[in-house]
Order: structure tokens, then sequence, then C-alpha cells
């Protein structure tokens, strides 16, 4: 063996080393909320990869979309052609700066949290996803503590996925695994037009 392989073997063993030692202390198993933020591109996408990751295993999974929903994406496409036992529910008034109606985006919000709240008490699902939500903070169109409270009291069993910019701190707070997406640069803003199976 030449010195550069023996260099990489010898490197490579003090990963898995460390890799191995790091999995022997996981030794909770227990559900998680996942927090998928920042503002960058690839939170819904990461998300909606998750909920077929757990369909993959046999899983039941809900879907609860905040803003999304008058301009149908990919995403929903798919579910709803190949997927229809999957519920998906969108509020349906698109982005906030576009309706420029708060009180109408505050009720519409409030009846998609109903939504999210019975399938966030239902055993039935092992993975519940809330796309958008940290907006709904955000903008205080939902009260924080009341949603982090119906999050925490889910079944034991119940992984969440909550997707979104900003949010508050209470969100990072309960959530397992906090991943923040940095934008580096966006076709977007060269003035490339949004792109069908990329962008939506």
């Amino acid at each position: 063996m030449d010195k550069k392989s023996e260099k990489h073997n010898k490197a490579m063993q003090k990963q898995k080393e460390r890799v191995s030692a790091t999995m022997a202390k996981a030794t909770q198993d227990q559900s998680v909320v996942v927090l998928l933020t920042g503002n960058g591109k690839g939170k819904t996408s990461s998300a909606f990869g998750m909920a077929i990751r757990a369909l993959g295993y046999g899983q039941q999974v809900a879907i609860i979309q905040f803003i999304k929903g008058v301009q149908k994406s990919g995403e929903e496409l798919f579910f709803l052609e190949h997927l229809k036992d999957v519920p998906l529910y969108q509020m349906g008034t698109g982005f906030t700066w576009d309706t420029q109606d708060r009180d109408g985006d505050m009720a519409a919000a409030k009846i998609t949290w109903d939504h999210a709240k019975n399938a966030l008490s239902n055993p039935k699902y092992d993975l519940v996803i809330l796309d958008e939500l940290t907006y709904m903070l955000s903008y205080q169109y939902l009260d924080e503590q009341s949603v982090v409270d119906v999050i925490i009291a889910r079944p034991s069993h119940q992984n969440v996925v909550i997707t979104g910019r900003g949010g508050g701190s209470r969100l990072r707070e309960i959530a397992d695994t906090v991943s923040e997406i940095k934008e580096i640069k966006h076709a977007y803003n060269q003035g490339i037009m949004a792109k069908k199976g990329i962008d939506f």
C-alpha cells in the first residue's frame, strides 16, 4: 500500500471511530421536531422529501401548508395525483404581501391552524408537516405559545417538521433539529424566471 492510500485509510478509520462513538450515545428512542429555516431555497422541498421517506416506511403523513395554495406547486400536483390518501390542506390565500388583507389572512390562518391541531392530536399520523408555519408567528396571526403547547402535547410517537423563515425563539427551543438554509445566490435575483420543477 502506498503512503497516500495508507494515510487515507488511517483518516477514514478515525472518522469511522468518531461516527460510531456519536451513534453509540444516541440511545433515546423518541419523536422529534425538525425546524427548517433560513433565507435559502429548499425548506419545503426538504420537508416533502421527508414525507416521501416516511411514506416509504408505510407511515401515515399529514401535510398542512400555510401561505401557499393559490398557484399549484409540483409537490401538490404529485400528491394529489399519486398520493391521494395523504391529507394535504392549504391555507389557499397565497402570499401575505399579495393579499394585503391582514384580517382575512388571520382568519384563514386560524382555520388552517385548526386543521393542523387536528393532525397534531391524531395518533394516526406518524409525521405532520407544517409548511411555512413560521410566517404565521412572525406576523402574529397565531399565538406562538399556543402553537408551541399543541406541538409539545402531540402523541408521543409523532414527528413534526416545520418550515419557514424566522418564527421566533420558542420554536427553536422546542425543536430537536434546527437547520438553517443560507442563500449564497439565487437565480431569481439574477433576473432568471422561476422554473417549474425547480422553484414551484
